[in-house]
């Protein structure tokens, strides 16, 4: 039978006569020892709770007496059952004495105890929101002091391939809600010595657990204290998904690029841990957050180094094109027919002409109602049940394109252009991305409809000017192109072979900047 050595919390000092006046703050009063006054005290706090048990027993055939409270639901009322029995069997010879002071907490826990790691405390303020979450307390007789067990049943779903990565190629695991699950489908990526998991508690009134991991080995020893220094900066009542986290601890608010990658896959943390990046996990969430992050790297997929590299830089130089194509093919459109019509060959231009004969509106009016009409769409089918919901996107945006055309609202060439520009947001790697490349294409329109091919190129400007200028965790976030890093070019817009790549990113400045052959 395993045994485990109990934390001693015990606050203040002990008292057999304390106060018992009704004006001390009941959150203030310590364990006094007097079992009648102290399962008194716990009715009081706890009666409220119409989900907390308080089953009484006596240690075998002795007269010492104790109370286990648990909560239902949250406690593993199997687990309880069990021990409760050990007690119950617990012969006079086997039972030390209980006062407090003739017995030490370490006797108690090698001749009673036989459960899972807990902790002991006489402080009414730590063992309510244990008990609540899923801990069973223990009182016992003659003792000023509560012994806390862990008895939290932690339910979660089975491992499933990952909804929002979905890959042709590569493994079929991703991320629980379990925190515990997700350290466990890090740690069984290998045997490594130096991947390093530090808990947090997070949350001034609903406390979650998080953990920060990274490679111990490797990452730059003033990114952790970076990251860490923000997550302790964190005062929120409740972070209910990671991407609160996410929002609490980014460089610049204002900017619309997301500066924390999310990822539902444990191999792309593995990887990004082993190039010096810091990973963020938050109980109740399937989504880790990956810092730092760069413009390339959200543009990137795993799936392109499982590949062979040849194919595997084709498809990345293909998600470079569709995003900048799914920001600039409304704008260009509406530039060339408001402002630049000389800059299309003539036979285009009367095609063009023909089809628009009977539209009623400008283009940047035309493009508006095609793309809101196509950000409608995707959002339904975001939200519709499973079963319908991408019968729903296709057909609909098939039947509202066909309508338009023959109303009259839009042009035939309109709606090519919305369907290119739709498919081509739709090869972003990154959700994330995606909601703000979808952003952009709107400003972009407007630029474009007022100042033609001039407005957009200043548009383009001001956006790289802004990504220049962002950070994320000190890193810059178009790096390695600014700055300029030749070296980390192995892995930016082409992906060369893996024998090629020997070096870890200079711009995370590692502590271990070459990759093991």
């Amino acid at each position: 039978m395993r045994r485990w050595t109990f934390r001693r919390s015990l606050v203040g000092t002990h008292s057999h006569h304390p106060d018992r006046s009704a004006s001390t703050p009941l959150s203030s009063r310590m364990f006094t020892g007097d079992y009648q006054h102290d399962l008194e005290l716990v009715r009081q706090e706890l009666g409220q709770h119409a989900d907390v048990r308080i089953r009484k027993f006596s240690f075998g055939h002795t007269a010492v007496r104790g109370a286990m409270i648990y909560a239902t639901g949250v406690s593993d009322r199997t687990l309880i059952d069990q021990h409760l029995r050990q007690l119950l069997l617990k012969d006079e010879d086997e039972v030390p004495s209980f006062e407090s002071t003739a017995v030490s907490s370490d006797e108690i826990t090698n001749q009673v105890l036989s459960f899972h790691d807990g902790m002991e405390t006489n402080d009414w303020k730590v063992w309510k929101p244990k008990v609540l979450a899923g801990y069973t307390a223990l009182w016992i007789e003659g003792r000023a002091a509560v012994y806390l067990l862990d008895t939290v049943t932690r339910k979660s779903r089975t491992i499933e391939e990952p909804v929002s990565e979905a890959l042709v190629r590569g493994p079929r695991v991703g991320f629980t809600e379990s925190i515990s699950d997700n350290t466990a489908l890090l740690r069984q990526h290998g045997e490594n010595g130096d991947l390093i998991l530090l808990k947090f508690q997070v949350g001034s009134r609903v406390k979650k657990e998080l953990v920060i991991a990274y490679m111990g080995d490797i990452a730059n020893p003033t990114l952790v204290e970076e990251v860490k220094s923000r997550i302790y900066r964190i005062d929120l009542d409740y972070l209910a998904e990671s991407g609160y986290v996410e929002q609490l601890i980014e460089d610049n608010f204002l900017s619309p690029f997301p500066q924390v990658q999310s990822t539902e896959r444990p191999d792309r943390v593995i990887s990004a841990l082993l190039d010096g990046r810091v990973a963020i996990l938050l109980d109740g969430t399937p989504f880790a957050l990956i810092a730092p992050v760069t413009f390339t790297m959200l543009l990137q997929s795993p799936e392109d180094y499982y590949e062979r590299w040849i194919p595997g830089t084709f498809i990345r130089l293909l998600r470079f094109f569709t995003a900048f194509a799914s920001v600039l093919i409304p704008a260009l459109y509406i530039s060339f027919i408001s402002f630049h019509q000389g800059l299309i060959p003539t036979e285009l231009v009367i095609s063009i002409i023909e089809s628009r004969q009977s539209v009623p509106f400008p283009a940047l009016l035309e493009a508006l109602i095609m793309e809101i009409s196509i950000e409608i769409l995707r959002e339904a089918g975001l939200r519709l049940p499973k079963p319908i919901g991408p019968a729903m996107g296709i057909v609909g945006g098939l039947i509202i394109g066909q309508a338009a055309v023959q109303a009259g609202i839009v042009s035939p060439i309109m709606v090519i252009v919305v369907a290119v520009t739709a498919i081509s947001s739709f090869a972003i790697p990154s959700y994330n991305l995606g909601i703000t490349l979808r952003i952009l294409r709107f400003l972009a329109m407007f630029s474009a409809a007022i100042f033609g091919l001039y407005g957009l190129i200043l548009f383009f400007l001001l956006l790289c000017s802004h990504l220049v200028r962002l950070e994320s965790f000190g890193v810059p976030y178009v790096s390695p192109a600014v700055p300029y890093r030749l070296r980390d070019w192995k892995d930016l817009f082409f992906r060369l072979p893996l024998h090629m790549m020997k070096r870890r990113p200079g711009m995370l400045h590692p502590k271990d900047p070459v990759r093991k052959s």
